[in-house]
């Protein structure tokens, strides 16, 4: 991954544009990383990733409508077998 301090980034911001299609570079202010300049396609595929993201709940903070279709979920009869392995016990 190429790195470039924020000043010479600002100056020779046309280079890293071109760059970026390649690969994401680091900005660095201090010595330390504080950005990263991504191409388009790097940063759709970063919010299509962000869409999978789990919602995770406390039960006392589960919202009603969550609930709700946890409550009226069926499963799949083809997995009717999975079940009839949890009535064994």
């Amino acid at each position: 991954m190429v790195a470039t301090t924020a000043t010479d980034f600002a100056k020779r911001f046309g280079r890293y544009k071109e760059e970026v299609q390649r690969e994401p570079v680091a900005i660095t202010s201090h010595g330390r990383v504080s950005g990263y300049f991504v191409s388009a396609r790097e940063y759709a595929e970063l919010e299509r990733l962000r869409a999978f993201e789990r919602h995770v709940y406390r039960l006392d903070n589960l919202p009603h409508k969550v609930a709700e279709a946890i409550a009226a979920a069926r499963m799949d009869p083809a997995h009717d077998h999975l079940n009839e392995l949890l009535d064994d016990d």
